[in-house]
């Protein structure tokens, strides 16, 4: 559905030296330097996914998303959706093509929601029939009639987020791009994005491009996800691959009756706290269950629990390339 081949976008920024002395040179000469946004980018996305695009602030997500969804132009490399080169066939590809971002919204401050949906149905030329059935499928998952009277500058945080990702909609695109949508957002506000986002994609196989700092987001909906930083590729790859391979260990936590700690050949004692000891074990090579049977045939357990690398440290090692601190089984941590 979407295939991105050595994408890039540069900036040039003028530079200029402060006070009114550098104001007037800068009339007469200007120096500038160029800002690369984004730099080689290659990926593709089937038709029906979910990819998490994510990244830490100023990596280059929002740049992308702009230039994907054509409101920027590639300073080089192309865009293809649906086969077709987005800046070569711009009209026609963002006929397939929604987009909401989460700090700005498409809809008229001073209309009221319902004129909002109705204008734009007038800019895609969609048939009056096929509107109210897509605004029907759209209502079951939004609750969106509802709001349809309501001005939307009377409108909540999150009832404005409905009405973009109703209006993103309205013209049944293949392809939705989603960009920081959830800022801002309440519980009850973000799981109802959620849910929209998954029902969508399985009633109607529409892809979907999330960007998004709630990690939440990532583990609910994104079985895939490509990750960016400084403005290159950084990983690309189904979620629990990236884990597994980035932190490929598990910790067990024993609790012990008394304060006799006992060592494991399976895995290493990382932390001790009284009676509580922690073992850091690679999963592929042994299981929690052979660390307990070894460790109970020395001493008295009394509680025992399992911890796992949170998808937050993954996504931070994945940033930073944090993978200085290794323990005697070459794991990062």
């Amino acid at each position: 559905m979407i295939e991105i081949k050595h994408l890039s976008k540069e900036y040039h920024v003028v530079k200029k030296e402060e006070g009114f002395k550098g104001a007037l040179k800068s009339l007469v000469t200007r120096e500038s330097r160029v800002i690369a946004a984004v730099q080689d980018l290659n990926f593709h996305i089937k038709p029906g996914e979910i990819v998490g695009f994510i990244g830490p602030n100023g990596a280059g997500k929002s740049t992308t998303i702009k230039m994907m969804s054509g409101i920027l132009t590639p300073t080089f490399g192309e865009i293809l959706i649906a086969g077709k080169d987005i800046t070569k066939h711009r009209k026609e590809v963002v006929q397939n093509i929604g987009v909401v971002f989460g700090q700005r919204s498409q809809l008229n401050w001073d209309l009221r929601l319902g004129e909002s949906f109705e204008l734009l149905r007038h800019i895609y030329q969609i048939d009056k029939k096929q509107y109210e059935e897509t605004l029907d499928v759209l209502d079951e998952i939004l609750g969106v009639r509802e709001l349809i009277d309501k001005p939307v500058r009377q409108m909540s945080l999150g009832q404005r987020v409905k009405g973009d990702l109703v209006a993103a909609m309205l013209h049944s695109p293949k392809v939705l791009f989603l960009d920081e949508p959830t800022i801002g957002l309440d519980v009850g506000s973000k799981y109802a994005l959620r849910k929209f986002v998954k029902e969508i994609n399985e009633k109607r196989g529409t892809t979907v491009i999330l960007t998004t700092h709630d990690l939440g987001d990532i583990e609910q909906l994104c079985d895939r996800i490509i990750i960016i930083n400084h403005g290159k590729l950084v990983e690309d790859g189904n979620l629990d691959a990236i884990v597994d391979r980035i932190a490929p260990f598990k910790t067990l936590v024993v609790e012990y009756f008394d304060d006799q700690i006992i060592p494991s050949a399976l895995g290493e004692l990382i932390e001790t706290n009284g009676n509580i000891a922690k073992y850091k074990f690679l999963k592929h090579e042994t299981t929690a269950a052979k660390i307990i049977e070894e460790l109970s045939a020395k001493a008295q357990i009394k509680d025992i629990s399992i911890e796992e690398a949170g998808i937050d440290d993954i996504i931070r090692i994945a940033y930073t390339g944090d993978c200085r601190t290794q323990n005697t089984y070459g794991i990062h941590w």
